[in-house]
This record gives structure tokens, sequence and C-alpha cells, in this order.
């Protein structure tokens, strides 16, 4: 026999012994690396743990249905919701059918003036959203809005101004991080040094605009303010906010610029002013950054989106399936982890979501521990500049 069919034979054995170790993985196809260099983890579930802190908080705006994740965050922190306020009839109707035993108030003015409410969360129409933050603080109230929650650098100004005067919180749910368990575990293992120091993230973020299911704000159509970016900020400063806030996340900058970005209408020509193609490079005193988003999941994904995080360290690097593994499983919370000594999955659907806890926590004890609010509105100050400097591209037929 030849030395070229023994080396064969033996490379074939070598894929078939870590043929078990990928299938568990979820790895298929590619050459194997040696028996063991393929790890499956499951993250170990916690004991439940019962809130530290009890405060009374209320919504006041509801126009996107993240307001059901937010609430849900603050109510494992601790959190009674006490009074609700809406606008549009449809979401208000929705709002009572999943909290029938909530008061459902006739004006934001009743919520402002209740001396008991400590916390309003709000999902109203984006351009609202800092407006009404600024004047939850004056009222000596905590605020936490859904993304994007601020719109203009006028708007972002008049938040950073009320913030210094009155001492509050402005908190922004930049939920595809901080209520996501694969990215929560990617962020204990970025500053626990597994990757060693973080160089870039990649975050490609695509969209449905009709869902069937789910909170993701499509289930019933698009509302008018969808369709103007005056109003939801445009595609940049609204899916963006989610990918700007993992980039200082992960690398650690504390000063960034918008070195390249733009925006295009592709497909949706009943709406000329809507954007729903748009990417963004970033360039900071830590790390790089590059952001693409988009309108264009197809139904057959069977979510509202295949959102993918990619983390390049110094010494390995994480990638994220958040909401789905592709052609292999229809679960989310997905990592995938390289270093210098192997190739590891983990499965993050037991991992805790600290942030709820941790607001809740800041509301008492007048801390910053969920989310730094520098950071917080950094991330909105660059979404906001790079749809201001978007160079808008017509892509030929």
């Amino acid at each position: 026999m030849s030395n070229e069919s023994l080396n064969r034979r033996s490379f074939l054995k070598t894929v078939g012994a870590a043929a078990p170790a990928f299938a568990a993985a979820g790895l298929g196809g590619g050459a194997a690396f040696g028996e063991g260099h393929v790890v499956h983890e499951v993250a170990a579930a916690q004991e439940p743990v019962a809130p530290k802190y009890s405060i009374k908080f209320a919504v006041c705006g509801m126009s996107h249905d993240h307001i059901y994740g937010m609430v849900g965050a603050i109510q494992r922190g601790g959190g009674v919701l006490v009074a609700a306020y809406g606008a549009e009839p449809d979401k208000v109707a929705g709002f009572k059918k999943r909290f029938p035993d909530v008061k459902m108030v006739g004006s934001e003015e009743e919520i402002l003036h209740d001396p008991s409410i400590q916390l309003v969360l709000s999902s109203t129409v984006p351009v609202d959203r800092a407006p009404l933050g600024v004047k939850v603080m004056k009222a000596g109230k905590d605020y936490l809005s859904d993304k994007p929650g601020v719109l203009t650098l006028p708007q972002l100004e008049a938040v950073r101004k009320t913030i210094a005067e009155t001492k509050r919180l402005y908190g922004i749910m930049y939920s595809e991080r901080l209520e996501v368990k694969a990215a929560v575990k990617a962020g204990e293992l970025v500053h626990a040094g597994a990757i060693g120091r973080v160089i870039q993230t990649i975050n490609i973020a695509p969209h449905q605009i009709v869902q069937g299911y789910g909170d993701g704000g499509g289930a019933g159509g698009r509302p008018d303010w969808f369709w103007k970016p005056e109003l939801y900020g445009g595609i940049l400063c609204d899916i963006g906010s989610h990918q700007v806030d993992q980039f200082l996340y992960y690398t650690g900058c504390t000063k960034a610029e918008v070195v390249e970005s733009q925006v295009s209408n592709v497909h949706h020509p009943d709406h000329p002013r809507f954007q729903d193609f748009g990417d963004m490079v970033l360039r900071g005193n830590k790390g790089f950054g590059y952001v693409r988003l988009d309108w264009f999941t197809p139904d057959g994904l069977g979510t509202w989106g295949d959102g993918r995080l990619f983390i390049l360290g110094t010494r390995g690097y994480i990638e994220v399936r958040k909401y789905v593994d592709v052609g292999v499983k229809k679960a989310g919370n997905n990592l995938f982890i390289v270093d210098a000594t192997s190739q590891k999955y983990i499965d993050c659907n037991n991992v805790e979501l600290p942030f709820g806890p941790q607001f809740v926590g800041d509301v008492v004890n007048r801390t910053h521990v969920a989310q730094d609010q520098t950071q917080c509105l950094l991330a909105a100050e660059l979404v906001i500049k790079a749809q201001l400097a978007a160079k808008v591209v017509t892509l030929e037929a």
C-alpha cells in the first residue's frame, strides 16, 4: 500500500473520530482538528434569586411592542407595575389584555404627577422619547426608554443637561445586548479575558417588517410613523443603536467616531423615504466596528432576523448567533468561541439576564451598575451622527 493511501486512511479515521464532537456542537462539514478539539457546553442553570429591591413603576407610551420586554425586565428586578398610559387604542387594548390588573390612566400628566412612581418606561413614537424623558426626570423620576432613546443632537443636549441638573437616570433599553442571553455570556467571556484584547466587533442585524409572532412590533403591520425617518430616526439611528451600543461595550471604547455610513431604499417604492438598508464603519480609541442593517429577513427563516455578532480578539474570537442557528436548529442564544486550545460551542439559554435587577438597584441606590450613563448616550450620539452623515445611495434596477 502506498504512503498516499496510508495517509488518506489515517485522515479519514481522524475525521471519523471527531465527527461525534462536531455533531454535538452543531458543526457540520470541514476538516477535523483532532479528537477532543471541539467542545460542546451548556451554560449551567442558576437557582432563581428573589429580587433584592421593590419599586413602583409605570408605562408612559406603548407605541412599540418592545414595551413588553422592558416591563418584563423590570418586573424580574422587583418592579411593580402600577399604572400605564398609551395614545393608540389598539396598543392600549393589547396592553390591557396582557396586564389586566394594571390601572390605565388618561394622560402622561397623571403618571408624571404621581409621587409614588419611581421609574417610568416608554416605547412611545421614537421622536417623542427624549422630550418625554426630560419631563420625567424633571418630575423627579428615573426613565427607561426603548431604543432609539434620542433622535437628534438638540434632544441629546437636552437629555445630558437634564441629567446633570436632576441627577436622575436616563436609561435606554438596548435589548439586543441586555436581553439576549448569548450576548450577556459574550460580555462575561470578553471581560474575563477569554479572547485577549478586543480589536473589532462586526454586527449583522437583519430585521423583518411584517412578523407573524412575538413582541417585535410588526405582528399587526407597521404604523404610519414607522416609514418616516423624522419620526423613527432612520435605519442607522433606529436599529443601529443596538449595534453601536455593542461596539462600545465589547471594545471598551470611551471615544469613537463614524468613519463612513450609507443608507438606501432598495425595495420599498411605496414608501420612498424609508430606509431598508444601511451600514456604517466605526473607529474608537480602543477598537474598530462595522455594522450592517436591513429589513430583508425572508419568511422562511422562522424568526424576525438572523442576528450575528462577531468579536475579534488578540487571542481568539467569538461569534454569537442570537436568534437562530440557521440550517442547524431553531433555538437561539448560540455562542461559538475559538482560542489557542479549542473550538467551543456554548448553549446560553440558561444564562441569567442581569439588567432588570441591576437597573432596579440603580433606581434604589442612585448607582450606574446596569448601564453606564456616558456609554449609553455616546451610543445615541454616534448613531445620530452616522445618520446625519450617511450617503444616500440609489441602486440601479
